[in-house]
C-alpha cells in the first residue's frame, strides 16, 4: 500500500472459527429469530476500503459489540476504525448498513455507530450513518455506490 494512507501498516488479526448455525424449524407462521452471531457472520468478510483485509481481521467489527433485539427487530452494530482520524470511516458504515439492508428482513432497524471514543469526528459520522435521506442520497452517487460495491464483493 502507498504512503498516502491513514494507517498504511495495520494490525491485522487472525480470523475467528466459523461456527456451524443451529438450523431453524421450517414454520411459516414463525419469525426467524436473529442474533448477534448471524450478523456478524453477515458483516465478518467486508473488506477494508483501503486494504486487503477483511473488517475481522482488523477488528475493525467484532461479535460482542453487536446487539440485537429480535422482539423489537433492533440492530445496533459499533465498529472501530482502525485509527482515530480514519477518513473511511463513513465508507466503512455504509458498507456495514448496505449489507445488513441487503441481508435481513425489512422490517428491522438497524443503527450503525462508530463505537464511542474511537473517532476524532465521531458524533458527525454517526449522524451521516443514521439519517434515512443522507444514507439514500449517498447510495445514489455512484462513485460511492461502488466503493461500497467493493467493499462487499466477496474475495477469492
Amino acid at each position: 500500500m502507498s504512503g498516502g494512507l491513514i494507517n498504511a501498516n495495520p494490525t491485522v488479526y487472525s480470523k475467528q472459527e466459523r461456527r456451524t448455525r443451529k438450523t431453524k424449524a421450517e414454520d411459516e407462521y414463525t419469525r426467524d429469530l436473529i442474533d448477534s452471531e448471524e450478523i456478524f457472520d453477515h458483516i465478518r468478510d467486508i473488506k477494508d476500503p483501503e486494504h486487503p483485509y477483511s473488517l475481522e481481521e482488523l477488528k475493525v467489527v467484532r461479535e460482542n459489540d453487536i446487539e440485537v433485539s429480535s422482539k423489537q427487530d433492533y440492530v445496533r452494530v459499533n465498529f472501530t476504525p482502525t485509527v482515530e482520524h480514519c477518513s473511511m470511516a463513513t465508507i466503512i458504515g455504509l458498507s456495514l448498513r448496505v449489507k445488513l439492508m441487503r441481508s435481513l428482513p425489512s422490517r428491522f432497524k438497524v443503527d450503525i455507530l462508530v463505537a464511542p471514543g474511537t473517532h476524532a469526528t465521531e458524533a458527525s459520522v454517526n449522524k451521516q450513518l443514521n439519517d434515512k435521506e443522507r444514507v439514500a442520497a449517498a447510495l445514489e452517487n455512484p462513485n460511492l455506490l461502488e466503493m461500497v460495491d467493493e467493499c462487499l464483493a466477496p474475495s477469492y
